[in-house]
């Protein structure tokens, strides 16, 4: 999982995992709004967890009906592992975004999208109590080397940032809303289910946040026309990226992943983060690169989820 290169090989024969399984309890949980809780995770594995920081993904092994975690080992075959087992030994797993680390306290925070009894995760995550244990798969302490997990990438050279995303991507975009100095003016779009969702955030002057309930629309309705309108609010010139003209391969997001990081940008003025609804991301991508003409080096775009499918693991 996540690997960089021949210094993980070696690490990894050293037995040094990249990434490793934390056992950890809830500690308490808080309802930030109708559709999200935060989880507060604790226990001295937590000691070994690495904080990346912004947008560093995990994963979260949810326990089985009967409360019971199937072990995994520490290794970075844990997703193999996972796989081999019978269908009834499987724990339901979700990825999600740290929202926050206090080492020394060993205290993970992670915000949950509640949806009601159609997910595990959701399931979970409304009824979770002090005591409950799951196993948080996060970058490890131990590991010297980078870990990945982490799509946000602003060149230095950057003169504006966009980011954009519905509500699965709100624990990622806040956390880097958060950690912005504000030198570079930052506009935040995020699409939410209701005006109620609209959390309060602690940003410097510089980072324009903008909340966009929904409040019945469909998915998209909002956020789209949202970028559209923030970059011509930037006078963003149109078709000015070396590969303007270059066709825009589809993507079938029914089929496929929509998963488009570059390494790193060079070009400089805006660099846009934007992730949620993969069919939402599709029409985000084509109108940045296709219609707006902006550099695909300096776009990311992340299919969190596709609308009507589960996560499969």
């Amino acid at each position: 999982m996540m690997t960089a290169g021949g210094e993980q090989t070696l690490e990894r024969a050293a037995g040094v995992p990249v990434y490793r399984g934390h056992h950890v309890e809830v500690l308490r949980t808080a309802r930030l709004s109708p559709s999200f809780v935060r989880v507060t995770f604790g226990g001295e594995d937590l000691a070994g967890f690495a904080d990346k920081g912004f947008d560093q993904r995990i994963k979260v092994i949810l326990p089985l009906p009967d409360g019971s975690l199937t072990p995994l080992g520490d290794g970075d075959d844990w997703y193999q592992r996972w796989r081999a087992l019978p269908q009834e030994l499987r724990n339901p797993i979700r990825t999600y975004t740290v929202r926050a680390v206090r080492p020394e306290r060993r205290e993970l925070d992670v915000d949950f999208v509640l949806h009601g009894e159609t997910g595990p995760a959701s399931r979970w995550a409304t009824r979770a109590t002090p005591g409950d244990r799951v196993v948080v798969v996060g970058p490890n302490a131990a590991y010297p080397g980078p870990t990945g997990g982490q799509e946000w990438a602003p060149p230095a050279g950057a003169t504006h940032l966009l980011l954009a995303g519905d509500e699965t991507a709100v624990p990622a975009i806040t956390t880097i809303a958060e950690s912005l100095s504000g030198s570079v003016p930052a506009t935040v779009l995020l699409e939410v289910p209701e005006a109620a969702d609209a959390l309060t955030l602690d940003v410097r002057p510089g980072v324009r946040v903008t909340w966009l309930p929904r409040d019945g629309a469909r998915h998209g309705d909002l956020l789209v026309p949202a970028v559209r309108d923030a970059l011509g609010a930037l006078a963003v010139p149109a078709g000015t990226a070396p590969d303007a003209a270059a066709p825009l391969e589809d993507v079938d997001v029914d089929a496929e992943i929509l998963w488009e990081v570059p390494d790193s940008s060079t070009t400089g003025g805006l660099y846009a983060w934007l992730a949620g609804e993969a069919g939402m991301v599709k029409l985000l991508r084509r109108h940045l690169v296709r219609e707006a003409g902006i550099d695909r080096s300096s776009v990311a775009f992340m299919g969190y989820w596709r609308l009507g499918r589960a996560e499969s693991a």
